[in-house]
């Protein structure tokens, strides 16, 4: 794995609250696959959806563990969790949901023939979502020996099929190119990436380095190949990059000056979009440093926690925000908090407050 690879590792081991000391050294992967696995959704987001959007069997009240800052949570709380996830499902199998949420822990963990027959679970009763395959293809790719061939591949075509603008699905159809050496291949799929990331985003970063990883190995440039056709099951053409951010909403967080004092450069904050009515169970989640904001967010479709709970599914939404010293997924006294007004899927330059404080 090349040093941007490893760049990205520790990133993803920050990302999800993990110190870098204690989590298990980082698996051998190209730096394609690299890509595919900064999509992923990373322990924290689970953990936001268990413990805001749990059903009352899972209520986050009932263990001390929920009320923990996700990276003061002990294995054998993590543990805890899992089994009382894994438990329910055995009485509720049509839970859609709870497989998800239960193979991303899974994953996260590191235990992915467990995340693979967790994903299996839920594609079979969702089997047209694009997200649901990708992440059944990797976890499965990983419990097979880090190996793409066979059925992942199959999974990762059907992804594309379902919708050729999944960036999981696409980081990965270019990892099985880059593995087949069939490198402008994998270049065509990388560079569909970019048209759908934020500018300047570090996930931009990682895939400008696999293309040009890509093309040193081809030799210069990229060279022409046939385009990767996007179609739907149906054979009708999928949706151009510009009317798929058509779902996406995007915007700033700020601070608001007064409260400046009273929020530390390391304290955390989580950025959420959530329906503006009905259920609060974020749609989509982020997690950042108060020393990042002003924060530029692009939330849409490929980062929905939930296969059957996406942004695009939503009139009118709210994205929120709360700065937290603890890291507590759960509201404290003292957070500082911030929400836009509704808003519907589509809008840009929506902009979050940060600026009162929870009693």
């Amino acid at each position: 794995m090349g040093g941007g690879a490893r760049r990205l590792q520790r990133s993803l081991l920050e990302d999800a609250g993990a110190p870098a000391a204690s989590a298990p050294a980082p698996v051998q992967r190209s730096k394609a696959a690299a890509i595919a696995v900064g999509i992923a959704v990373p322990l924290v987001s689970v953990l936001l959806y268990l413990g805001l959007g749990s059903p009352q069997g899972l209520d986050p009240r009932k263990d001390s563990a929920a009320q923990s800052a996700p990276h003061q949570l002990t294995q054998e709380q993590i543990e805890s969790m899992v089994v009382r996830l894994a438990q329910r499902l055995e009485s509720n199998p049509d839970d859609i949901e709870g497989w998800v949420m239960l193979a991303r822990t899974y994953s996260a963990l590191g235990r992915f023939a467990e995340a693979a027959g967790a994903y299996a679970k839920a594609e079979a009763r969702f089997p047209r979502d694009a997200q649901l395959l990708a992440d059944y293809a990797d976890s499965l790719a990983m419990a097979q020996g880090q190996s793409l061939q066979g059925k992942p591949e199959a999974l990762i075509r059907r992804a594309l099929q379902a919708d050729g603008n999944n960036l999981k699905a696409l980081a990965l159809a270019g990892t099985v190119e880059f593995d087949k050496r069939n490198f402008a291949k994998a270049i065509e799929y990388w560079q569909r990436m970019l048209a759908l990331l934020p500018p300047d985003s570090d996930m931009q970063d990682s895939v400008r380095a696999s293309i040009k990883e890509a093309q040193d190995k081809q030799g210069g440039a990229p060279k022409s190949s046939t385009s990767v056709v996007q179609k739907t099951q149906g054979g009708a053409a999928k949706a151009s990059p510009v009317e798929a951010k058509s779902a996406r909403v995007s915007g700033t967080i700020r601070l608001a000056p007064a409260l400046a004092a009273r929020a530390a450069p390391d304290d955390t904050v989580f950025v959420l979009v959530r329906p503006a009515q009905g259920s609060r169970t974020p749609i989509a989640a982020v997690r950042v440093k108060v020393k990042d904001l002003p924060f530029a967010f692009s939330f849409d479709d490929s980062m929905a926690m939930s296969p059957s709970t996406k942004l695009s599914d939503f009139t009118e939404v709210v994205v929120a925000a709360r700065a937290s010293k603890s890291g507590n997924v759960m509201p404290q006294g003292g957070d500082l908090e911030g929400a836009s007004k509704p808003v519907r899927p589509g809008a840009t330059g929506v902009m979050v407050d940060i600026a009162n404080v929870i009693p």
